[in-house]
């Protein structure tokens, strides 16, 4: 059993970040899930290729116009400010609306892929031909949940976008706890597949990545990386769900339920 609760927190936080590296070797060697992966990789593309190319459309054709410019020195570094800001606040829009969209039309598939995953680590095979029928049973339920999910995430990233109007430090702090909402939301979402199949609470979950903070947040960094290598972000929510499975494996001795180990 590997207690990952016992370790500290450099080897926690190593164990997550490269956790999603290790999912990745994983798949590769695990052909079965392949299958659960073609699917989500295509939607993956098709919904970024969408939102790079409506975000640098918006960016050239209405922000870049918006941008007061003259003749001036000041007026040149104002402008430039305001471009990488814009350009910054057009990559974020981008962001969330790859990973809003992608996810809720991949998540029946994830679903599947993390249980696969599972019976994979368990040394079990479900050789059942994949079935539309028995498929469609669990789709409204994985939908419905994934929808609260990405509800929550775009409501507290409003929320926190107000942190702006406040004079000084406001985007400092913004800066700060945008990054860290983004983590926790990564850790909620790809370890969301397991506990939803466990029928656990949210309760359950919560407990479940606070009591692991070093790894969790190790878990979101190495996503975070895994996205800002140009095509395999591509592969980032496949290999996400599988990381997420293995993290909840390992740290649930085995496949038990993990709510029921102890915190730190």
């Amino acid at each position: 059993m590997s207690d990952f609760i016992k370790d500290n927190p450099v080897t926690n936080f190593s164990r997550g970040f490269f956790s999603p590296f290790r999912a990745g070797r994983f798949i590769l060697g695990c052909p079965r899930l392949f299958k659960y992966i073609l699917i989500p990789f295509i939607i993956n593309t098709s919904v970024f290729s969408l939102a790079v190319y409506f975000g640098l459309n918006f960016f050239n054709d209405t922000v870049i116009h918006r941008i007061p410019q003259g003749d001036a020195w000041y007026w040149l570094i104002l402008f430039y400010t305001l471009w990488v800001v814009a350009a910054l606040a057009t990559a974020v829009l981008v962001f969330f609306a790859f990973t809003v969209v992608g996810n809720l039309i991949a998540a029946p598939f994830n679903d599947l892929l993390s249980e696969r995953t599972e019976e994979t680590l368990a040394g079990r095979r479900n050789e059942e031909p994949f079935s539309l029928g028995a498929f469609g049973k669990d789709v409204r339920r994985t939908l419905v949940e994934e929808s609260k999910k990405m509800l929550f995430f775009v409501l507290g990233m409003v929320l926190l976008l107000l942190l702006n109007l406040i004079p000084g430090v406001g985007t400092m702090v913004y800066s700060v706890l945008s990054v860290l909402f983004t983590l926790f939301f990564l850790a909620v979402e790809y370890t969301g597949f397991v506990f939803s199949r466990k029928r656990s609470t949210f309760r359950d979950q919560r407990r479940f990545i606070f009591g692991r903070k070093f790894l969790m947040l190790g878990f979101g960094v190495g996503l975070l990386v895994l996205l800002a290598i140009p095509f395999l972000q591509f592969f980032c929510i496949p290999v996400a769900v599988v990381a997420a499975t293995q993290l909840w494996w390992d740290c649930s001795g085995g496949g038990g339920p993990a709510s029921d180990r102890g915190t730190p």
